[in-house]
């Protein structure tokens, strides 16, 4: 491996001459290491994005998921205790690697999964995620992004100002501003009695890992404080793209309600919520291989979720 970055944060871990392997380049660089007690990956967190506070935050988190039974990866210490530590100005971490194929990849589902039984699973997982975030006493100092009503619909949304993205047409802008408005007036009304809590905030199927009958859950990297719904529309609008009949979507909440309780009728407006998020996101990233597609997407898919709340919020 070239990068000087990854030989210094071996030798942190106690892992010099491992065999090294990039399997990720998205936001963050992982590489799975081979070490002698079993497979691990080593993260290079994109510079700028999370402060050394929030990664900290993050791993905590995790580890408490883990210890209790969720099936997340578990962080691993560095030689002097250390979770995080800064490489070349860059934050790097170790974190058990978790055996199994993602449930979608490159569009495609996994040929050995159960879509219908591993979308159950999902819900029963975020369900128990949940439930365990609300019992568990974060540390202090633990500070994580929020998608509340500022994160979501604020002058300075977490993933960008959707509705001001270059791609969208005159007509497109003003309808994506509406449905804003709306969704507004509408988080402000039905805020309070909403559940909100720590959540994974991006458990679409790229992010699910299957194997031996276990659903695993990675990528907490935009994990925080979130309304749950947000959590639930996040899974069921990309379960939804890859099966249009709503089978697996609705397997997936059948799987949460199984485990936790949450009244689903707003649903819709995340849905619309979590739809707007992508179209801010990708404007930052406009000028990557394969954004412009992606982009449209996005745009079609928002357009799609605006007018399908608006015409619900009229009833």
């Amino acid at each position: 491996m070239n990068d000087p970055r990854v030989a210094d944060a071996l030798a942190l871990w106690g892992l010099e001459g491992c065999l090294v392997t990039l399997v990720a380049a998205r936001e963050n660089q992982v590489f799975r290491v081979e070490a002698l007690s079993g497979p691990l990956a080593l993260r290079l967190h994109r510079p700028g994005y999370r402060s050394r506070a929030e990664l900290a935050s993050e791993l905590a988190w995790m580890a408490a998921l883990e210890g209790r039974g969720v099936k997340v990866p578990r962080p691993v210490p560095a030689n002097d205790g250390s979770l995080c530590v800064a490489v070349a100005g860059t934050f790097v971490d170790v974190l058990t690697y978790l055996e199994g194929t993602p449930l979608i990849k490159d569009g495609q589902v996994a040929q050995d999964a159960d879509s219908s039984e591993t979308a159950f699973r999902l819900g029963g997982t975020l369900a128990r995620l949940h439930d365990i975030s609300d019992e568990w006493n974060a540390p202090a100092g633990f500070v994580r992004p929020a998608w509340d009503v500022e994160g979501l619909l604020g002058d300075n949304p977490l993933w960008g100002r959707f509705w001001e993205n270059p791609a969208l047409t005159r007509h497109q802008a003003e309808l994506l501003t509406g449905a804003r408005r709306a969704a507004q007036r509408a988080l402000s009304r039905l805020g309070p009695d909403l559940d909100y809590g720590l959540i994974h905030a991006d458990a679409v199927p790229e992010n699910v890992l299957v194997g031996d009958g276990a659903v695993y859950l990675v990528d907490f990297d935009d994990g925080g404080f979130g309304f749950r719904l947000f959590d639930l529309a996040t899974t069921v609008n990309r379960l939804q793209r890859h099966a249009p009949d709503g089978a697996a979507s609705r397997r997936f909440l059948d799987g949460y309600l199984k485990a936790r309780p949450i009244d689903l009728r707003p649903l819709p407006l995340f849905r619309l919520l979590r739809s707007l998020t992508y179209v801010g996101w990708v404007i930052a990233r406009i000028d990557e291989p394969g954004a412009a597609a992606r982009c449209t997407r996005f745009i079609d898919e928002a357009i799609s979720q605006a007018k399908t709340y608006l015409e619900y919020a009229k009833d």
